[in-house]
């Protein structure tokens, strides 16, 4: 068993967020995964995962994901799947943060990122 604790998480920057990967260096038999931090920010760079899907469970705020011309409103407990490829972001509420737990069935966040250009917004 590996525990990493919650002080222990190195975020880095990324386009429009700050991104902890806790067992990057741990050989997660063909998982991983990322705590994502999104400080208030009106708008976000789409990015998408080519490799694989991606699940989000939301542990903190309130916010929209926005997938492929589609906003849904997210909020703490939600649970949200991401299909391999799909572009996507989450945008907080105003005056607020989202964190967010991802989830990808793929071992190597770095060859399953791909940042795109252009920004969207909660609506869209």
């Amino acid at each position: 068993m590996s525990v990493v604790r919650a002080s222990d998480l190195d975020f880095r920057d990324l386009p429009g967020r700050a991104a902890a990967d806790p067992f990057e260096w741990f050989d997660a038999d063909g998982v991983s995964m990322r705590v994502v931090i999104v400080e208030d920010t009106p708008t976000r760079n789409l990015h998408r995962h080519p490799l694989s899907p991606e699940v989000i469970f939301v542990a903190e705020g309130h916010g929209v994901t926005w997938q492929d011309g589609t906003a849904t409103r997210v909020g703490p407990g939600d649970i949200v799947f991401i299909p391999t490829n799909a572009r996507h972001a989450t945008i907080p509420d105003r005056g607020s943060r989202l964190k967010l737990v991802c989830f990808f069935p793929h071992g190597d966040l770095g060859t399953n990122l791909i940042e795109l250009e252009g920004t969207i917004s909660a609506e869209g």
